[in-house]
């Protein structure tokens, strides 16, 4: 798909396209909508994955998530229901631990 046909698909102009491609652009949750519509995809797959590594992702955040001690790490995976499961899991420990130790 080019640009031009993303741009008509979605209803998002074109300049706007070119600056998202570039890493230009900072596009609404809307703009998202519009352009995973058009490239028929779901919402979350677009904002789950990035070629960004971990520290370029925080810088652009303004640092780490918020409440998320050191030596721990905010991961997004798409996993089998069961793998998923036991990640949840892991991730309930964590919690539990920390509130533990802040006791």
């Amino acid at each position: 798909m080019t640009k031009e046909q993303l741009a008509e698909m979605s209803g998002v102009s074109i300049s706007f396209i070119s600056d998202l491609t570039n890493g230009k652009g900072n596009p609404s949750l809307r703009i998202m909508e519009r352009i995973a519509d058009a490239l028929d995809e779901p919402l979350p797959s677009l904002l789950e994955e990035t070629d960004l590594d971990a520290r370029t992702l925080d810088a652009l955040a303004g640092g780490k998530p918020r409440g998320l001690k050191e030596g721990f790490e905010r991961v997004s995976v798409i996993l089998p229901s069961h793998q998923a499961f036991i990640a949840r899991q892991w991730a309930k420990q964590a919690k539990e631990q920390e509130l533990k130790k802040s006791s």
